[in-house]
């Protein structure tokens, strides 16, 4: 499996992982509070983490194409959340999820 972890520096960070959780909830099963928040993508889970001032999402996927895809989604849902914030897509970084 391959994992990437997004990173947005918001002071809104619960605001839209919650946004988020609720609008996936519609789709697909999801649990989350005001902090944590886990989506049943497809491809693999998402799971996102809200602190004061950022909001981080680790997307798991086990082909680089479905990982892609994953980040996408994360970030082209994010953009209608927080287009106030001129929001264009989280800072991705890429990594081997454990076995």
């Amino acid at each position: 499996m391959l994992t990437d972890t997004g990173h947005f520096d918001t002071p809104n960070a619960s605001k839209y992982l919650q946004q988020l959780c609720k609008h996936f909830a519609h789709k697909v099963a999801v649990t989350h509070d005001d902090t944590k928040g886990t989506v049943a993508l497809g491809m693999g889970p998402a799971t996102l983490t809200a602190e004061d001032q950022h909001l981080r999402a680790e997307v798991i996927a086990p082909t680089a194409e479905e990982l892609d895809h994953a980040r996408q989604i994360i970030d082209n849902h994010l953009k209608r959340f927080a287009f106030r914030e001129e929001f264009e897509a989280m800072t991705w970084a890429s990594a081997t999820a454990p076995a």
